[in-house]
């Protein structure tokens, strides 16, 4: 039976070719077919690993790592910057907030000469009304635009403390080692805002005492009013607008009665950690890993081999565990193109950010080369996207 499936795939789908590999200069990572890594580089604190491996037909996930001023003054502060947006409906806003956020946050934090939770949310602030004010823009020639968002994940060191802010259900993990075993335990540091969890849908009955359906089980999922797993985002313009969730719009994402009140978030869980020399690494990463590998795994993982390769190790492990899920071979998912890829597994974006206690230590005076690096490799120009 599984093998007629793979028949059919190749029969149906033009595969990937497992020989196109980019084989130009590292500094912007490498292709493999619809695997992008860059395996090693090095940000302010030490050193970092990334990957991502495509399933949709257009790649939703987007990613980045900047590190040296995480403000627009050269003043700093200095320090590293990672985000992981998992986008849905479409590529639009992953590739906004990968445009936008961090330009935000440089321009708070130079405003506040420093970097705090008020930078950051005001820089996701900034992010979600300007991206909503395009899509409200573009209402009549581009409705369904509404109804495109993102998950939006971001990690920021700097001064020796650990900012960790999100929206949706991507995670970040820490890797922390016990002093008495020396074991290294994961350590989950992001909320999530799934409707999966019962403390989301309690959140949001609470915040809809009006609505019994804010909620629906629907195809044993819990989704937001029928529509959507995630209760915070950027951009799902379509749940927070009434005006915007009507005709033109499909039919599909039209709720049957107006709403007063927005229905998802756009204000991010942010936790704050003073980093340890205990503390090894952050794993940041879009659900697509979380689907197939448990925190502890994912940690196992990083701790039990270099750092070379640690992302590219991780995005490997949770496609094994698709294709075992599924009962067919690792190298045969490989071959399967983008589109039908998704029936197997999403897009997966991860990034590892190693942590040397030496240089956390020193933080604030540091003042080393900066980095500035996007998962995929691939800067997309301003005429490719739908908004700019």
């Amino acid at each position: 039976m599984l093998s007629r499936l793979i028949n059919f795939l190749r029969a149906c789908c033009r595969l990937s070719s497992d020989h196109y590999v980019h084989t130009g200069p590292d500094s912007a990572g490498r292709l493999d077919g619809l695997l992008w890594y860059k395996d090693s580089g090095q940000h302010l604190l030490g050193e970092f690993s990334m990957a991502v491996v495509q399933a949709n037909n257009l790649l939703e996930d987007q990613s980045q790592i900047e590190s040296g001023s995480l403000s627009s003054l050269d003043s700093g502060p200095y320090g590293t910057f990672v985000g992981v947006y998992d986008g849905h409906g479409g590529p639009e806003t992953s590739r906004y907030i990968n445009d936008h956020l961090f330009q935000h946050l440089k321009r708070f934090a130079a405003e506040q000469n420093s970097m705090s939770v008020d930078v950051i949310r005001k820089a996701f602030q900034a992010t979600e009304e300007r991206f909503l004010s395009l899509v409200a823009k573009q209402w009549l020639t581009k409705p369904q635009m509404a109804a495109v968002g993102s998950c939006c994940l971001v990690g920021v060191i700097c001064g020796g403390t650990l900012y960790v802010a999100n929206l949706g259900d991507s995670r970040a993990v820490l890797g922390r080692v016990v002093k008495a075993t020396g074991e290294v335990l994961a350590l989950q540091l992001s909320a999530e805002h799934n409707a999966s969890f019962e403390s989301v849908r309690q959140e949001l009955h609470s915040m809809h005492p009006d609505d019994p359906q804010i909620v629906v089980l629907k195809h044993n999922v819990w989704r937001v009013k029928g529509l959507i797993q995630i209760s915070r985002s950027i951009g799902d313009l379509y749940l927070k607008n009434a005006e915007y969730n009507k005709e033109p719009l499909y039919a599909k994402f039209r709720l049957r009665e107006p709403f007063k009140r927005p229905i998802l978030s756009a204000d991010p869980s942010i936790s704050v950690h003073e980093l340890e020399p205990h503390d090894q690494f952050l794993i940041l990463a879009s659900d697509g890993l979380w689907e197939h590998l448990s925190n502890q795994e994912a940690v196992d993982i990083v701790q039990n081999s270099s750092h070379n390769g640690s992302a590219r190790r991780l995005v490997k492990a949770a496609l094994q565990e698709a294709a075992k899920k599924r009962e067919m071979r690792y190298s045969d998912l490989k071959k399967i193109d983008r589109g039908v890829r998704r029936h197997f597994h999403d897009d997966i974006s991860v990034i590892v950010v190693f942590l040397d206690s030496n240089l956390v230590s020193r933080a604030s005076s540091l003042r080393g080369p900066s980095i500035s690096l996007r998962g995929g490799g691939v800067n997309f120009p301003a005429k490719s996207l739908a908004l700019t």
